[in-house]
């Protein structure tokens, strides 16, 4: 087979193949491989026909139909099955090759993959993507990390296909080994607790409130256009529209009250933990997934367990009003604490992150595309260093401007045995993050009383330690 294809593509699910559609329709030639050729040939004589798109039924046709240096793109499911992937395309490639994982790979994975590419002579991207089968289609967000040389191969095709923001396309190289995949890891560990958040506002508006979905879909309708305006937000409201259609009832009611997870925001969350850096939202928005799940315990308990009237006596309208200052501060908590570690992890690995790039690249074509983040890249192209996004305008103003809200919505929730784990956390990160004096001395007192671990003290410099029990 003659060396014609611009860009190869392994992995034929629909992402794959929608990406596949994506570059050809910019111009571009795509050889493509799947390790079962029938998904290959009902692709090429279906969706593929008639398109600059050319079928191949091994790795070795793949590669020996590309041109030099070759691109090859991964789309295929993170953990053993990319692995096997690769042990098997390596060996065929040449020095100067490069691939790229498009999988949402563990950032150690890739680092790892990484090294055995360097070792090859190979170049190797890990490559965040994100938007979805439509994304991958019209235009997704990309986020690739690894050789620098590698990305300036594939610049111009990724320019293309990426979503068209307000900045430009949706799309940038952010350091060195698995920086891409890790600002994939923490978008995802964002979209957690936004969607956690988003949950929460709608279980509080009909256990709490007793609204119907049409009447909710209208207060995130109107959400949409005030500063929470965002996808999520929007797709939240035509979900509650939507009704099924064999049924006629609104179909979110009819779906099993259990939310999966692929790990990725697990991973964000471990990440973090590892890392030292404060993400409570995020974590809590992983947890309240795995509670989810144990759906027959739920229906359990609910018999055995009791806990107050979940029915709200309050105004609706000014409810809906200060849930909506709850919720806008929850998502800015958090993209803060999705930012801070962005900010520490390019810190301890050397990456150098731009973070205002990063919020460029997710202004459009991801899932966690908003019109915050406008405002989030400004506050990075001000201040690069800055800490924490709270300390900013217009962060800094909408704390103050609606955390009594924050603050009346879970006390509300509380009283009434509804769970706001989301927003709890978010009050609770930025209340902790506020407070110049925290508890923290008593714990360390208790650690070095039943472990000699030491102290500091406010009054003079050095480590210190009591003989705690003679002086009981």
């Amino acid at each position: 087979m003659a060396s014609e294809a611009d860009f190869g593509v392994v992995g034929m699910a629909v992402m794959g193949q929608n990406l596949v559609l994506n570059v050809e329709g910019r111009g571009f030639s795509v050889a493509v491989y799947n390790r079962t050729a029938e998904r290959t040939k009902e692709f090429v004589e279906g969706r593929a026909q008639g398109k600059n798109i050319v079928p191949t039924y091994s790795l070795e046709e793949l590669v020996a139909s590309l041109k030099k240096p070759r691109k090859v793109l991964l789309m295929v499911k993170a953990g053993e099955p990319t692995d096997a992937v690769l042990a098997k395309l390596f060996p065929l490639l040449e020095r100067g090759d490069l691939v790229i994982d498009g999988g949402n790979a563990h950032y150690a994975d890739t680092e790892r993959r990484l090294s055995e590419a360097e070792k090859r002579g190979l170049l190797y991207l890990g490559t965040g993507i994100s938007g979805g089968e439509y994304g991958a289609l019209r235009g997704p967000s990309i986020m690739a990390g690894g050789h620098e040389e590698g990305y300036g191969l594939v610049r111009e095709i990724f320019e293309r296909i990426a979503a068209r923001g307000p900045e430009g396309p949706c799309c940038g190289y952010f350091g060195p080994g698995s920086a891409g995949h890790y600002v994939k890891m923490v978008h995802n560990g964002i979209e957690y607790a936004i969607m956690e958040t988003i949950a929460e506002a709608y279980d509080l508006m009909k256990r709490g409130l007793g609204m119907t979905p049409d009447e909710m879909a209208q207060v995130f309708s109107d959400w949409n256009s005030r500063e929470l305006g965002g996808y999520l937000v929007e797709i939240t409201e035509r979900i509650l529209r939507y009704r099924d259609p064999e049924t006629g009832d609104f179909l979110v009611e009819r779906i099993l009250d259990t939310a999966k997870q692929k790990g990725t925001g697990k991973w964000s969350t471990q990440a973090a933990l590892d890392l030292g850096t404060p993400a409570p939202t995020i974590a809590m928005a992983v947890f309240s997934r795995i509670i989810s799940a144990f759906k027959d315990e739920r229906a359990a308990a609910s018999k055995v367990l009791s806990g107050p009237d979940p029915h709200l006596a309050v105004d609706r309208k000014e409810f809906t009003e200060r849930l909506f200052g709850a919720a806008y501060l929850s998502v800015i908590a958090a993209y803060a604490q999705g930012f801070r570690q962005l900010r520490d992890a390019s810190s301890e690995r050397g990456w150098d992150l731009d973070l205002s790039e990063v919020a460029r690249v997710w202004m459009a074509g991801c899932i966690i595309r908003s019109g915050l983040l406008a405002p989030i890249r400004k506050a990075f192209l001000d201040r690069p260093e800055l800490p924490m996004l709270f300390l900013a305008e217009p962060f800094k103003s909408a704390w103050e401007e609606y955390h009594g809200d924050l603050r009346w919505v879970t006390a509300k929730a509380h009283e009434h045995g509804l769970p706001t784990p989301a927003m709890d956390s978010a009050l609770a990160f930025v209340d902790a993050y506020r407070t110049e004096r925290l508890p923290a001395n008593l714990i360390q007192a208790q650690r070095d009383f039943f472990g000699a671990h030491t102290y500091q003290r406010v009054d003079k410099e050095g480590t210190f330690h009591t003989d705690w029990e003679a002086v009981a």
